[in-house]
């Protein structure tokens, strides 16, 4: 069965398992997101990326659960649970008695407007929305999943490994997104840490400071509404879930200096540091991961320039932004010297 069969079935309000006030579709390139008033209704969609793989019903129902499971942590009464949408008699339905077709994460839908990011456009998060957020992550990360397994994603192994996947993938970009020099220069920056520290890289795994982290912690992942919801964890690959804390304040970071409020940037750093008891190395290797966060921005925005589906201005805007995330990165990795 077609999946774009079923995209168009939950058009229809008698699709859903309650009344809906309005259907409003989004999409992603991984993901469908259905708004009905009160709840989000989200589906995988059955694609390979190499990172990930939703090709299988299987695959997509395991995935939808995982993405309940790892989001609770942080946010359990907006993600409600996984359900079956069905097919009988000619009919599709959320949570129906007839065969499994598809499978939805059910959430609780929260208003567009109180995104983190569009506040901050709006200017409206101050300094102790950044107090909040601080004290919740440290504890978030403070209790959050370690073990061997996990440890070794914090290895100089798998770091290098990241690494050099992005490089291979922006390879080519050069000329378009990111000056020859620049790729360089942040290439032999990356290279020379990581040789160079690798003690550091040690005692951040020994201190137990690789953990389940949230993987995908920007503001555009951030509700700040009745209260603070931090959302849609990655659940696809252990990869890009299973690193430094460092690292997932890291994003957050770099993504408040993205927006030019350096400020609240530099107090979310000193609350949590405060919260956290972090000390010497996580400042030390601070930059090494800001550096890496906003080079995987400029690498997913680039991608764009390949999309057939979307306009040369989206196009124009895509490669202006991209360039500006790896001005950044080549900012970030000056500091690693």
């Amino acid at each position: 069965m077609l999946q774009s069969e079923i995209v168009n079935a939950l058009r229809n309000p008698e699709a859903y398992d309650e009344e809906v006030d309005y259907i409003r579709v989004l999409q992603t390139h991984i993901s469908y997101i259905f708004l009905t008033g009160r709840y989000a209704y989200k589906i995988k969609k059955p694609v390979n990326f190499g990172f990930l793989d939703f090709t299988t019903l299987e695959k997509r129902r395991f995935y939808c659960e995982e993405e309940v499971r790892l989001n609770r942590r942080l946010c359990g009464d907006m993600y409600i649970g996984v359900l079956p949408i069905t097919y009988s008699h000619g009919i599709f339905r959320i949570g129906g008695s007839g065969e499994p077709v598809e499978y939805t994460v059910k959430m609780r839908e929260l208003p567009q407007e109180t995104l983190m990011s569009e506040k901050l456009r709006r200017g409206e998060i101050d300094v102790e929305v950044m107090d909040d957020i601080a004290r919740i992550l440290s504890d978030f990360h403070r209790r959050t999943e370690t073990n061997s397994e996990i440890r070794e994603y914090g290895s100089i192994r798998i770091v290098k490994f990241n690494w050099d996947e992005n490089f291979d993938q922006t390879r080519e970009f050069i000329g378009r997104t990111i000056g020859r020099g620049e790729y360089l220069f942040i290439k032999r920056a990356i290279n020379e840490f990581l040789e160079r520290q690798r003690s550091l890289f040690k005692l951040r795994q020994e201190s137990d400071r690789i953990r389940e982290c949230h993987g995908d912690l920007h503001s555009g992942n951030i509700f700040i509404a009745d209260k603070i919801y931090i959302y849609d964890a990655i659940e696809f690959n252990k990869r890009f879930r299973y690193c430094d804390v460092a690292s997932d304040l890291a994003f957050l970071l770099m993504d408040l200096e993205f927006l030019n409020r350096r400020d609240l940037s530099a107090h979310l750093l000193d609350r949590y540091v405060d919260y956290s008891g972090e000390g010497g190395d996580f400042l030390e290797i601070l930059p090494f991961y800001k550096c890496y966060r906003a080079y995987v921005r400029g690498k997913v925005t680039s991608f764009k320039l390949n999309d057939p589906y979307i306009s040369d201005e989206e196009k124009e805007k895509a490669m202006e932004t991209a360039e500006r995330y790896f001005q950044m990165s080549r900012e970030y990795a000056e500091q690693l010297f």
